[in-house]
C-alpha cells in the first residue's frame, strides 16, 4: 500500500490549494485530479493500490473539497483550473510528472498537457474522453446535462445543435454570466445546513452512479460540520461553470501537441459508452489520439461505472499500475 495519506496547502493568491500526499516524498511523481463537484477523497481507495514507489499528489480544484474558493464575481472556467495544476507543480517543484484525472478532472488533464506537454510524461484518464464535447455555457457540469424550463428564453438543446459554432459561444457566454449573477444574488443567504444522513442522500440523489461508502467518503471532505449538522464546503459558482469548449476540428488539433503516452479508461456502464452526447464526441477524439499518439495510446474498457474508480478500484488499479510501471520510451517529434 502507499501508506497513509498526509495533508498539504499550496498557497496561491486568493487563498491556498488544498491537498492530500501519498507515498514517498522523492519517488516518480503523480498529480491526481478529481472530478466536478468532488474533491481528492476520490482516490483514496485506488492510490494505496497502485505502484508503491510513485509520490501521489491529488489536490482539490479550487471551490472544492478543502481549497478556497476563486474571488467574488469571477466564474469557474475549466482553463483556471489548468492555472491551478501549474501552480500545485511549481509549488511542488516538479518539472516533469505524469497526469491522472477522473471525469473533469481528465479533461483539466489533457488541457494541461496540451497546453504544457514537455511536463506530462503519462496522461491517465479515467472515465474522461480527454476533451470536452459540450458547447459553452450548456453544461453545469461534465456529469450533468443542463435542462432549461419551458418558458425558458434559452435556446432548446434540440436547436442548439443546429447552430453555428459562433452562435454556440455567444449564447452560451450570455448563460453563464446570467446564471453566475443568478448565483451571486443568492450567495448572502446562510449555507444549508443537512444532518449526516440528509447530506449523504442529498449527494447519492445527484450522482447515482456513487455507492453509499463513496458517497461517504466524498462527504469526509467535500462537507464540514457546524452545530446542527454539515454544510457543503463547495463554492455554489461551481455549479455554473463553463466548459469553454472549442470546435471538435480544433480539439484534434490540440491533442497533437500532447508529449506523453496516454491511457483512456471507459467503464461500461459509465457515461461514455451510452450517451450518444459523450460517446459521438469519444469516438472523434479516439481516433485523434491514435492517429498523433499512435502506440503511445491505450484505450481500455472495465466493468463498473462512472465511479468505477472509487467504487470499484480493483477493477483499474492493474491496468493503471501497468501503465505507470511501463518504460517511456523517448517518442520522436513530429
Amino acid at each position: 500500500m502507499a501508506g497513509l495519506a498526509s495533508e498539504i496547502r499550496f498557497l496561491v493568491p486568493w487563498g491556498h490549494i488544498a491537498a492530500k500526499a501519498w507515498g514517498p516524498p522523492q519517488g516518480r511523481p503523480v498529480l491526481c485530479l478529481h472530478g466536478w463537484l468532488d474533491n481528492a477523497n476520490t482516490f483514496n481507495k485506488l492510490i494505496p493500490l497502485l505502484p508503491k514507489d510513485c509520490s501521489y499528489i491529488a489536490i482539490d480544484l479550487a471551490g472544492h473539497g478543502l481549497s478556497s474558493h476563486r474571488p467574488a464575481g469571477y466564474p469557474y472556467h475549466l482553463k483556471d483550473y489548468v492555472s491551478d495544476v501549474r501552480r500545485a507543480a511549481a509549488s511542488l517543484k516538479w518539472n516533469r510528472f505524469s497526469l491522472m484525472g477522473h471525469s473533469m478532472g481528465g479533461t483539466v488533464a489533457c488541457m494541461f498537457s496540451c497546453v504544457f506537454p514537455e511536463m506530462v510524461d503519462k496522461l491517465i484518464l479515467v472515465e474522461s474522453s480527454g476533451l470536452f464535447p459540450a458547447p459553452q455555457g450548456y453544461m453545469r457540469g461534465p456529469e450533468v446535462f443542463r435542462k432549461k424550463k419551458a418558458d425558458s428564453q434559452s435556446i432548446t438543446t434540440d436547436a442548439l445543435a443546429h447552430l453555428e459554432e459562433w452562435e454556440k459561444l455567444l449564447i452560451g457566454s450570455r448563460t453563464v454570466i446570467e446564471t453566475l449573477m443568478d448565483v451571486e444574488a443568492k450567495q448572502h443567504q446562510a449555507p444549508k445546513v443537512y444532518n449526516s444522513e440528509e447530506a449523504l442522500q442529498r449527494l447519492l440523489k445527484a450522482n447515482f452512479h456513487l455507492t453509499e461508502e463513496s458517497g461517504k467518503i466524498l462527504l469526509e471532505r467535500g462537507a464540514t460540520k457546524v452545530p446542527g449538522g454539515l454544510v457543503y464546503n463547495r463554492d455554489t459558482r461551481v455549479l455554473t461553470h463553463t466548459s469553454s469548449s472549442a470546435p471538435i476540428e480544433f480539439q484534434v488539433n490540440y491533442l497533437k501537441k500532447i508529449q506523453a503516452d496516454v491511457l483512456m479508461i471507459m467503464a461500461q456502464g459509465g457515461m461514455f459508452l451510452k450517451e450518444p452526447i459523450y460517446s459521438d464526441h469519444l469516438v472523434i477524439l479516439q481516433k485523434a489520439f491514435r492517429a498523433s499518439q499512435k502506440q503511445y495510446f491505450q484505450f481500455v474498457e472495465v466493468p463498473g461505472n462512472h465511479f468505477v474508480h472509487l467504487n470499484e478500484p480493483e477493477f483499474v488499479a492493474k491496468i493503471i499500475s501497468t501503465f505507470l510501471n511501463k518504460n517511456k520510451s523517448p517518442k520522436p517529434n513530429v
